[in-house]
C-alpha cells in the first residue's frame, strides 16, 4: 500500500499529496488517528483526506484505514521499505524493524512444517544415540552455527560448530550414518559449504540445510528449511538474513528441547547455572 501510495503521489492534487506525505511518514499513526486530527496534521480540510482516499480506489476513508492497519499491522510481509540517505534515526529505527519483522512472518507463513519436523526428528535421533551433530556456516551464517552449539549444548546435546571451510570439509569426511549436520548459507552457494554438505551426505550422515529455495546448496540437503531472504548489499541493508537463520535455530532448539522433556533437561540446566555460577564467584 505504502508503494501504491508513493506511485499515485505526482497525480494527486496538492493537498492530496500533503495527505498521501502524512500516511507515507507514520502509516500506523495515520490508521489510528481520528479524520480530524490527520487534516489537521496535514494543513487540509476533512474532506480532502476523503478525497485522497478515494482517489486511491479506496471506498472512504475508513476502508482506507482498515487496510492500511491490516497491512501494517498483520500483512507485514508485503511492506519492504528502503532505508535512505537522509533518513533520520526514528525513520530507520521503523523501517529497519519493519523488514525484519516482514521477514520474520514471511517465514512463519511459508514454512513446512514436515521439514521442520523432519529436521527435529533427525537431531533427536542423533543425540540420543549420542551421535554426532555438527552446524556449518562461514561469515555470519558461522556466527549463527556458534549460536546453534550454544543452544544445543544447553540442551545437553553435544554439538560442534565449524566456521573454517577446510575444517567443515575435513569434518565431514570423519561423519557416518547416525550422524547429523546442519549447514547455513544465506546465498547457498559457497563453494567449501556445498563441498561440506557434500561429503557428510555421502558418508551417510543425514544433511539438514538452511538455506534459500532453489540454491545450489537447497538441492543437496537431505532436509530443507528454505529461509527465502535475498540479502541487499548496499550500505544501508540491514543483515535480516541472519536474524531469520537465528530465529529457524530457536525453533529446532525448541523443539528438540520438547522432544527432550522437562524431567530430563531440568537437571541438566541447573547443573550448568550451578557450574557457571561456581566459576564466577571463584
Amino acid at each position: 500500500m505504502l508503494d501504491r501510495v508513493k506511485a499515485c503521489l505526482p497525480a494527486l492534487a496538492p493537498a492530496e499529496q500533503r495527505v498521501g506525505k502524512l500516511v507515507l511518514a507514520d502509516p500506523r499513526a495515520f490508521a489510528t488517528l481520528p479524520v480530524a486530527e490527520l487534516a489537521d496534521r496535514a494543513h487540509v480540510s476533512k474532506p480532502t483526506v476523503v478525497r485522497f482516499c478515494r482517489s486511491l480506489g479506496y471506498d472512504g476513508l475508513s476502508d482506507f484505514k482498515l487496510k492500511l492497519a491490516g497491512s501494517v499491522n498483520e500483512g507485514v510481509p508485503f511492506i519492504h521499505r528502503s532505508v535512505d540517505a537522509d533518513d533520520r534515526p526514528a525513520e530507520v529505527m521503523v523501517k529497519v524493524i519493519d523488514n525484519t519483522v516482514a521477514a520474520f512472518l514471511k517465514y512463519r507463513n511459508d514454512a513446512s512444517t514436515v521439514a521442520i519436523e523432519r529436521a527435529s526428528e533427525a537431531l533427536v535421533s542423533a543425540g540420543r544415540q549420542q551421535r554426532r551433530i555438527e552446524f556449518y556456516g562461514v561469515g555470519n551464517s558461522g556466527i549463527v552455527a556458534q549460536d546453534a552449539q550454544h543452544k544445543f549444548f544447553r540442551l545437553g546435546v553435544h554439538t560442534a560448530a565449524c566456521s573454517d571451510g577446510h575444517m567443515q570439509v575435513m569434518s565431514a569426511s570423519l561423519l557416518g550414518p547416525g550422524d547429523c549436520v546442519v549447514v547455513i548459507s544465506n546465498s547457498g552457494r559457497t563453494r567449501d559449504l556445498m563441498d561440506a554438505c557434500d561429503i557428510a551426505r555421502r558418508k551417510g550422515a543425514t544433511t539438514i540445510v538452511i538455506t534459500a529455495s532453489g540454491s545450489p546448496l537447497a538441492a543437496q540437503g537431505q532436509i530443507h528449511l528454505a529461509a527465502d531472504h535475498p540479502e541487499g548489499y548496499d550500505r544501508y541493508s540491514p543483515m535480516v538474513s541472519r536474524l531469520l537463520h537465528l530465529a529457524i535455530i530457536d525453533v529446532l532448539a525448541t523443539c528438540v528441547a520438547l522432544r527432550i522433556g522437562s524431567d530430563t533437561l531440568q537437571p541438566v540446566l541447573q547443573d550448568m547455572k550451578n557450574s557457571l555460577r561456581s566459576k564466577r564467584y571463584t
